[in-house]
């Protein structure tokens, strides 16, 4: 079943926060992930301000979203969004209607 990585992130510092950015998409094209939403300026249509950024990945299973968000790789780069950053991070399965 296909899951989804959300995440609602609040950048604090920018251009550090970019280094991050940059290597992420390889990363995620190596584990099998793709963005959805990349984006930032998320319209509020109800409920409280949203976050700066709005980010969601898409992966064939949870357990392949795992295996990126465990990996090495991804686990090198995490301290930079860390400590540029707050967020909250969500791991979905999608829909199977």
């Amino acid at each position: 079943m296909v899951a989804y990585v959300i995440n609602e992130i609040v950048v604090t510092e920018p251009e550090r926060f970019q280094t991050y950015a940059d290597q992420v998409p390889a990363i995620l094209a190596a584990y099998g992930g793709e963005y959805v939403v990349r984006g930032g300026d998320p319209e509020q249509v109800d409920g409280p301000e949203p976050p700066h950024k709005l980010v969601v990945l898409r992966f064939a299973s949870r357990e392949a979203a795992r295996a990126w968000r465990n990996s090495p790789e991804y686990l090198a780069i995490l301290p930079i969004r860390e400590a540029t950053s707050t967020s909250r991070v969500y791991l979905v399965d999608g829909y199977a209607g």
